[in-house]
């Protein structure tokens, strides 16, 4: 308490703080200054003037201003006093502050994306805060110290942090990079599809191989570890990761076949299917038209069976069926549907002409069928098998052919004389 008296009544302390404040009065009344005077901050740039792009950083850093201002000023005034006082720790300690203030004007001001913002705030200003009082020496000492140890495997409570923060942020600037770097992909018009899916996965295969490796040597790991890593990573695929396995190199196998493209209608083994909108690395991802994702790991389709409606032709066969009265005359039916059913605009002309065929002679009418290509799938938006469904009815209709519907006959026959069946006792035999 003695000494903290004698500092607070000392010359030294009272030009410290005056220092202080002097700085910060100066750089808030400098900072009024240019904001107002200076058109570069004052007034946001057009973006058909000269130097636009430069005038932009300008205008977006004026909120910096009094901050940087500040920390500019209290190292100015930390020499001036300890060049006259021969000390300067009150000093130090507002700039430190001030730079942890600018740190935090800055995340604010630049970093919209909500995690990144939040890691930086709770990860970069305890740092900053902690290197400008000089304390991040004895703060890593300390959680070093704090340590786990089993024969030659040694984990300190610093180790765990610096791996939680390390690999959080190489997992962000992996799925970023793989992210940007697969559109940047799939945007090369140059290229086809297939390869363009292929390119993707081998980039996101490398991205994510050098960052994992990249990180080992940021934690200052030895890669030959990696030697022993990969003999127990063999094991747990022998045992547990085969499936996993088989998935990641069907998948290369499909990339490379070009067996699958990104937009094939594919109908699955068991009666589902839909269009093929992702091909990763362990599964694939079909769309139904309903809306619905199904997951199909990629095994499925090397080891079982398939239906690719749309590889390498878009024109498929359709068929709907309708039946008509016994009266009708079936020679004159089959023109009348096919020259109404090619009025629709989505019924191709090649590779064949709709064909209007009969089928069967029914129970109750006379079955027909009419055939029909069209470009692509006969459903979602592109359904048009009810359409020509009505234009079969009203073709009908116009004609006075009529549709039949199932009749029945019931007999009710007349009651019978009961007939009473009486069986011999024993004495009667």
């Amino acid at each position: 308490m003695d000494q903290l008296l004698a500092w607070l009544i000392s010359p030294q302390f009272y030009a410290q703080v005056g220092a202080i404040i002097a700085a910060i009065f100066i750089a808030r009344t400098a900072a009024k200054m240019l904001l107002t005077r200076v058109s570069w901050f004052a007034e946001e740039p057009d973006q058909k003037s000269k130097f636009a792009k430069v005038r932009g950083y300008f205008y977006a850093v004026r909120t910096l201003l009094f901050a940087a201002l500040c920390y500019v000023l209290l190292g100015v005034a930390a020499q001036i006093v300890s060049s006259v006082f021969g000390v300067d720790w009150l000093i130090r300690i507002a700039r430190s502050i001030s730079v942890v203030f600018l740190i935090y004007k800055a995340i604010d001001l630049f970093i919209t994306h909500p995690i990144v913002r939040t890691a930086l705030l709770y990860l970069c200003i305890p740092i900053a805060t902690l290197q400008a009082f000089g304390w991040l020496d004895e703060t890593i000492a300390f959680l070093d110290s704090v340590e786990f140890a089993a024969g030659n495997i040694r984990l300190s409570l610093y180790f765990i942090v610096k791996t939680a923060i390390v690999g959080g942020f190489f997992f962000w600037l992996g799925t970023t990079s793989n992210k940007s770097g697969q559109n940047i992909i799939r945007s090369q018009e140059t290229l086809d599809t297939a390869t363009q899916e292929l390119i993707a996965k081998l980039f996101q295969i490398a991205l994510f191989a050098g960052i994992f490796i990249l990180m080992l040597q940021v934690l200052g790991l030895d890669l030959t570890a990696l030697a022993v890593f990969g003999g127990a990573l063999a094991v747990g695929i022998g045992f547990g990761l085969q499936q996993i396995a088989s998935n990641f190199i069907s998948g290369l196998i499909l990339l490379v076949e070009r067996n699958l493209t990104v937009g094939d209608f594919i109908e699955l083994e068991d009666g589902r299917s839909g269009i093929l909108k992702e091909l990763n690395m362990r599964s694939a991802t079909l769309e139904t038209f309903d809306g619905k994702e199904i997951m199909v790991p990629n095994e499925k389709f090397i080891t079982g069976v398939f239906i690719n409606w749309t590889r390498d032709d878009p024109h498929q066969r359709y068929e709907v069926e309708f039946s008509v009265s016994y009266d009708t005359d079936i020679r004159l039916l089959p023109d009348l549907i096919v020259a109404a059913v090619s009025k629709h605009p989505g019924v191709l002309q090649e590779p064949e002409k709709p064909d209007c065929e009969l089928k069967a002679f029914g129970d109750s009418g006379i079955e027909f069928a009419v055939e029909f290509w069209i470009e692509g799938i006969d459903d979602g938006n592109n359904r048009i098998a009810a359409d020509l469904l009505t234009i079969i009815w009203e073709t009908l209709k116009e004609n006075d052919i009529s549709i039949p519907f199932p009749q029945r006959e019931v007999r009710i026959l007349p009651e019978q004389p009961k007939i009473s069946i009486k069986r011999k006792s024993a004495k009667e035999k």
